[in-house]
């Protein structure tokens, strides 16, 4: 088959992260092709030398009628070029434009995380509903997410696949040697991710002041708070972040919004318990009492599950191991391309392409 995978950006970031997993897995066999629009091209160069690659620079999240008929205008040029026997459209500005710019019955439509549309951008939700009619396929990554679609009436050829990823913790502490974190911390919290609305770093701040004997750890870029506590490393942006995970006791993300975050995934995959907020699927990753705990947005709740794990090492230590036993059972990388390649697949017999 020849595929089609368009997202929006192609800076990092959680669904790029998808899209650079399916191409990679899917390249030997099948014909890949991947467009993006704005960004610093950091996907393009996660990418397997034998997938192809188009940017689109009118491709982006903000709304201006002179770029979207741009960007539209691109992707059906794009179209006729490849003739894909299926397109894969991820993030709501690329999965407006493009089942415009495709056909209906060859175009699959994943939502990375419904809530930035349902509870952030409810103005949208009508042409939402509207638009299920032009793909083949909508894909929650979440249950959570399944759910609250079917609410808002959007349920035509819905299903649910949940992220997964390659085991990155396969290459240990590989490319974080330059761990800033002082010695003198007895253990250390880390979160992945940019600064960015779905974050919540000023929890993540309120907590670390609750907890000035563990180290804090940020790796990710964005407009990065100026005055921190003690505790806090603000590490910005850094290649292989997901190897951090080698160097910290606890991961903490904080979020006001999410799908099935990738960051819990890699951290979990390293062995790491985590606790992050009850937010879109994380409990569905993360279960409480087990591997980690999805909580409140409360620093109080945070940090005092934070502390629980902090000072109990045989408790640590458990759900360190059902952490990664988790990730074993329910979130690699080839759990996600078999369903995604079943869905393909369907689509493809279909139009009688197999």
């Amino acid at each position: 088959m020849r595929i089609l995978e368009v997202i929006t950006g192609s800076g990092l970031g959680g669904a790029q992260s998808v899209v650079a997993c399916l191409a990679n897995a899917l390249c030997g066999a099948h014909e890949v092709v991947v467009v993006a629009g704005e960004g610093d091209g950091a996907l393009f160069r996660m990418l397997d030398a034998r997938v192809h690659h188009v940017r689109v620079p009118a491709l982006r999240r903000a709304i201006s009628p002179r770029t979207d008929l741009a960007a539209l205008a691109a992707l059906r040029r794009i179209g006729r070029r490849f003739r894909p026997d299926v397109v894969h459209l991820h993030s709501s500005k690329a999965g407006l434009l493009g089942r415009l710019a495709f056909p209906a019955g060859r175009t699959v439509y994943t939502v990375h995380g419904f809530d930035s549309v349902r509870l952030a951008h409810r103005r949208l939700l009508p042409l939402e509903r509207w638009m299920q009619r032009r793909c083949a396929a909508i894909v929650a990554v979440s249950h959570y997410d399944e759910v609250n679609l079917r609410r808002e009436g959007i349920c035509r050829n819905l299903c649910c696949v949940r992220n997964g990823i390659p085991d990155v913790a396969a290459g240990g502490a590989a490319g974080a040697a330059d761990w800033p974190v002082p010695q003198r911390y007895a253990r250390t919290v880390l979160c992945i991710a940019r600064v960015s609305p779905p974050k919540n770093i000023r929890l993540f701040l309120d907590v670390a002041r609750r907890l000035p004997g563990y180290a804090f750890a940020w790796v990710g870029g964005g407009d990065l708070p100026a005055e921190v506590p003690e505790n806090v490393f603000l590490l910005g942006d850094r290649p292989h972040a997901a190897a951090y995970c080698a160097r910290a006791d606890l991961f903490m993300l904080p979020s006001n919004y999410e799908g099935l975050p990738m960051a819990i995934l890699e951290a979990m995959a390293y062995g790491l318990p985590v606790v992050a907020s009850d937010v879109g699927g994380v409990s569905e990753a993360v279960k409480s009492g087990v591997c980690g705990y999805a909580v409140r947005n409360s620093a109080d709740d945070f940090a005092g599950c934070a502390r629980e794990l902090l000072e109990d090492e045989e408790r640590l230590r458990a759900f360190s191991a059902a952490a990664r036993s988790i990730y074993e059972e329910r979130f690699t990388v080839e759990k996600m391309v078999d369903a995604y390649t079943e869905i393909y697949g369907r689509v493809a017999r279909k139009n009688g392409l197999l």
